[in-house]
């Protein structure tokens, strides 16, 4: 992780491709504000989608945002837990262990 709790590629692609990564970023926030649903909400619902892709990055950066908001570790976990009987236990299981990654890092 660096300085700004971002992967280490993450920052460095964001240096190397300033734009692209800046206009990846106000994509994400101008369909976010576009809508009636609060960010915490919004973050819930990625992360829901983060983990129907297995997509193990997407879960931690949205279980970090989703706490920023003002999620709770309950609605986090409940949110991924939701999922089971859509995307199944062992992609639900998955999900879970990239949740508890990050929790483990705020206690």
């Amino acid at each position: 992780m660096t300085e700004k709790g971002y992967p280490r590629w993450y920052s460095q692609t964001k240096e190397a491709h300033r734009e692209y990564i800046g206009a990846l970023e106000q994509l994400g926030e101008t369909v976010r504000k576009q809508g009636p649903l609060d960010e915490k909400t919004s973050q819930l619902i990625q992360l829901a989608a983060a983990a129907a892709i297995r997509s193990e990055g997407s879960v931690h950066s949205h279980v970090r945002r989703a706490i920023k908001a003002g999620a709770t570790p309950e609605e986090i976990y409940h949110t991924i837990m939701l999922l089971t009987s859509t995307i199944g236990f062992p992609t639900t299981s998955a999900a879970l262990s990239w949740v508890y990654d990050i929790m483990g890092e705020k206690k």
